[in-house]
């Protein structure tokens, strides 16, 4: 699984539960954050005198990693900037050729629009252009490719704002308990966790409803950009 980030904390609060569930079943994750978020994401860290960028982006690394860490994951960040990001064609090639080596099986990123975060729809341009050229044309080419992966969009912070459709429900229940740790490292948007909590117990809601599954409790919602093939109904 790969986990392509805006900011060094979004993936904390959006998909922290798909996550924990694919390393704790064997898988691999990572987690790549086009930036830290240092300028825009990181408000309870400017409210300390003296604060300076550089440090912000320290303790946001840190943050990041102790989260990363708790989910069984690695994180590593490509220090873009933000407010605005901006991902230059080399940032781009440097995305696409990390998929080559890691292959993912699942690529995760933020949805196409947002109407009050300008960095998110930059994520997902970035992330979508890197898995194309990536998969290049599914036929023999010319340069190194990788089996093309499924591709989908994790929930905004407000999703009917977004034009966010969930088309996946997916149970966190037997780790939100990593899911709470890993948002509970993420002191600089300490102001997101009662949010974000109460967030997957909506979404379970539904899921139960989906499913008729009462033992559903806490849920994370994705939607999914590349259809899945399946052998049968």
């Amino acid at each position: 699984m790969l986990v392509v980030s805006a900011h060094s904390a979004d993936f904390v609060w959006r998909a922290a539960g798909a996550i924990a569930l694919h390393t704790r079943d064997g898988g691999e994750a990572r987690i790549v954050s086009l930036s830290y978020g240092e300028r825009g994401e990181s408000g309870e860290l400017w409210k300390q005198p003296g604060q300076t960028e550089e440090n912000v982006k320290r303790v946001r690394h840190a943050e990041a990693e102790t989260a990363a860490t708790a989910l069984g994951a690695s994180f590593e960040a490509m220090d873009l900037g933000d407010y605005p990001l901006h991902v230059d064609d080399a940032a781009v090639d440097r995305l696409a050729e990390l998929m080559r080596d890691f292959a993912p099986d699942v690529v995760l990123t933020h949805p196409d629009k947002d109407p009050f975060n300008p960095d998110h729809p930059v994520a997902y341009t970035a992330t979508q252009q890197a898995r194309l050229l990536t998969s290049g044309a599914v036929v023999s080419a010319g340069f190194r490719t990788a089996p093309p992966s499924e591709f989908l969009v994790f929930e905004p912070h407000q999703p009917d704002l977004c034009g966010f459709v969930p088309t996946v429900f997916v149970d966190i229940t037997p780790v939100m308990d990593r899911k709470l740790e890993a948002m509970e490292a993420m002191g600089a948007q300490q102001y997101l966790r009662s949010y974000y909590t109460e967030r997957a117990g909506h979404r379970a809601n539904h899921a139960r409803k989906v499913t008729g599954r009462p033992e559903i409790r806490q849920a994370e919602a994705f939607q999914r950009i590349i259809p899945n093939v399946v052998s049968a109904l």
